[in-house]
């Protein structure tokens, strides 16, 4: 039902309003009601009012009579019973009625006269007025910051005398209401394939010269293994850069953060086209790392910005196309360009490949950070607007779209660049279930380094191929990453529509899910355990094909497989990762990148040695069964995880009541000076 069984456990003082201007209390006494509401700061609550219902009702109860409360209640649900079945009779298909349930003391007048035992008059039709207000709770309600209760319970129309909805009619979005964003479908996906085409410059940058090692270590008369360490240091550098531009980006916007990155990397890639010593090469590659490696982030956090939990799937796969093609398309390019311009020319490449999509992004592509624009229905400041910002708006406000000043003036009063704080990311890393999920992306990824740092001594030893050949075995392995992203979307979206479905929960496109209690952990990682294991098979068979010289279509189909297998797997965690931190998808995404990174610069380093020690085959081998034994604790996140984000919601919200207080204590010691 939509309605707690148990009424006597409310123990709240409660407040009601549904109705029109022809309704039995009157339009003025609820929006009476809705200001007492709203000045109330610890209460989260939304008054409806329905045109044409011609019936309402509002009931105040003393929180220390048990008797009166119950008694309150169910005048409410007798209200609303009447209401929905005459709704229904009437021949509205989907009619939601909404009791609006908050903890307050203040005096809400003469509100009981006449709004029980008063059945409902007839009406053509049911049309919400403020639609901004449409968005509602199921049954399970909502806890503010005080613990106090704020609860919104849908009870969805239904014919005279039938029996209380089942809980699968019972809808689910966050408190907030509204549209989650105001682009459109197609805007949405302009954006986040912007973001992903800014954010390929990171794999492009790690995976373009990896044809080229062998032939680099020659020139600058220095080992395969120093050679490899420019890789090493390019990934630890790629994992710490977004713990510093993640924390701003989800602070001050994304569209500042990309014009840093921007410089840095061309900066870097100027440096590395003109030095001709090892120790250049090394100081410069780091930096260049510093300058891309933050894009990825952004693009996650561009996808938390404007895309709600049940289409995160989807659009996620848009935003990760250009890191799968990095891999896939960087070494080819890399090993053509060193043939035949020498390898020097690949910082120049990328100086001009990068110059091509960062002055048109920067030129249009708007801020999407909800902590500086909201929905983007608020302007941005000045450093982070686009080119065509200031028409937009003025064009929303011909059309009557007001900015909503207080949203805006709040907005502006929390907004601050600062020092960048990487203690932002090492808190998410800190977090038990996340430090779980980050270790498992992490050996998945180094696995991925691993095959792509290997692959040149590996098919240059055992089928004499030359940096060109080389490129060409990373095709198969990007074309099954790239039939992962766009299989896996899907597969992660429908999964969490089967699981809301089964919990009751219409999935509202546009419209934020509550997931306090949904079990988005079983929702994302139950499709991504059987690539799991598959993933693991197909390295350790890369391997052992690879050390037996195998006919060369076996490492290319186990390859493909891989590269199917490891993405697919990817795109889970990280769709999890975006759901379990609401809000900080851009420092959660760094997170990832510093624990994924700083494993996959371990494994890039070792796979030389081990391989020279025991064989392709072993070595490969001992990396899959790493990858394979961190299932178990991906299960005990799916079964406690529901339990351990409400643990840390708890820690949350104390640690704020406190910050609260100290600065309501700070402020009136100001006044008393």
């Amino acid at each position: 039902m939509a309605f707690p069984e148990d009424w006597s456990k409310v123990g709240k003082p409660l407040a009601v309003a549904v109705g029109d201007v022809d309704m039995v209390i009157g339009i003025e006494e609820v929006r009476r009601i809705e200001a007492l509401l709203g000045e109330r700061k610890d209460v989260e609550t939304e008054v409806r009012v329905y045109e044409g219902a011609k019936h309402g009702f509002a009931v105040r109860a003393d929180p220390k009579d048990e008797g009166q409360t119950r008694s309150a209640v169910e005048s409410q649900k007798q209200s609303l019973d009447w209401f929905g079945r005459f709704l229904t009779g009437k021949g509205e298909q989907k009619v939601e009625i909404a009791v609006v349930m908050a903890h307050t003391n203040e005096d809400l007048g003469e509100s009981e006269k006449g709004a029980v035992g008063t059945t409902p008059q007839e009406t053509d039709a049911v049309r919400v007025v403020n639609k901004e207000n449409l968005n509602s709770h199921g049954g399970h309600g909502n806890e503010t910051s005080t613990g106090a209760a704020a609860q919104t319970y849908v009870l969805p129309g239904r014919a005279p005398d039938s029996e209380p909805p089942p809980e699968a009619s019972v809808e689910s979005t966050d408190a907030s209401g509204g549209e989650y964003s105001v682009f459109t479908v197609t805007q949405k996906k302009m954006i986040v394939l912007t973001a992903s085409l800014a954010s390929l410059f990171s794999p492009m940058a790690t995976a373009i010269y990896y044809p080229s090692l062998t032939t680099m270590a020659k020139d600058l008369n220095v080992s395969d293994a120093k050679i490899n360490l420019t890789v090493t240091l390019f990934l630890v550098i790629q994992g710490i850069a977004p713990a510093f531009f993640a924390d701003i980006a989800d602070r001050a916007g994304r569209r500042p953060i990309y014009a840093i990155c921007y410089l840095i990397f061309n900066i870097a890639n100027i440096g590395l086209a003109l030095q001709t010593n090892y120790t250049a090469l090394l100081i410069l590659r780091m930096v260049q790392s510093a300058g891309s490696s933050s894009t990825v982030a952004l693009a996650n956090g561009v996808v938390g910005d404007i895309i709600t939990s049940a289409e995160r799937g989807t659009y996620i796969a848009f935003a990760s196309l250009a890191g799968i093609f990095g891999p896939m398309i960087a070494p080819v390019l890399g090993g053509a360009i060193a043939q035949y311009a020498g390898w020097h020319f690949l910082f120049w490449f990328q100086l001009i490949f990068s110059s091509a999509v960062y002055v048109p992004l920067l030129l249009f592509m708007p801020e999407t950070c909800r902590s500086v624009v909201d929905d983007r229905s608020i302007p941005p400041p000045r450093w982070s607007r686009n080119f065509t910002d200031t028409v937009r708006h003025r064009n929303r406000a011909r059309r009557g779209l007001v900015v909503d000043r207080v949203k805006q003036e709040e907005i502006r009063e929390r907004y601050r660049i600062g020092f960048p704080n990487p203690l932002a990311t090492l808190r998410v890393v800190g977090d038990l279930a996340t430090a779980i999920i980050l270790i498992c992306t992490g050996v998945g990824i180094g696995c991925f380094y691993a095959i792509s740092t290997g692959a040149a001594t590996a098919f240059s030893k055992h089928y004499n191929f030359n940096p060109l050949q080389v490129s060409f075995m990373f095709i198969p392995i990007g074309a099954g990453s790239i039939l992962s992203a766009f299989t896996s979307g899907a597969l992660i979206d429908w999964n969490y529509r089967r699981h809301a479905r089964r919990l009751g929960i219409t999935v509202i496109k546009n419209k934020r899910q509550d997931l306090r209690n949904f079990p988005i952990e079983a929702a994302r990682l139950q499709v991504g355990f059987p690539m799991l294991f598959l993933a693991g098979a197909a390295v350790v068979s890369y391997g052992w094909a690879v050390r037996a010289g195998a006919p060369l279509a076996a490492p290319i189909v186990v390859l493909f497989v891989a590269g199917f297998a490891l993405t697919f797997t990817f795109q889970v965690l990280n769709v999890l990762l975006v759901d379990m931190w609401p809000g900080k998808a851009a420092v959660a995404t760094s997170a990832n990148n510093l624990v994924r990174c700083e494993i996959g610069a371990v494994f890039t380093g070792v796979i030389g040695p081990l391989t020279a020690r025991v064989g392709e085959g072993c070595a490969y081998t001992i990396l899959a069964a790493g990858l394979v034994g961190v299932a178990p604790v991906l299960v005990v996140v799916m079964r406690r995880g529901v339990r351990w984000r409400g643990k840390r919601r708890e820690r949350e919200e104390r640690k704020e009541g406190v910050r609260g207080k100290k600065e309501a204590e700070d402020g009136r010691a100001v006044e008393v000076k």
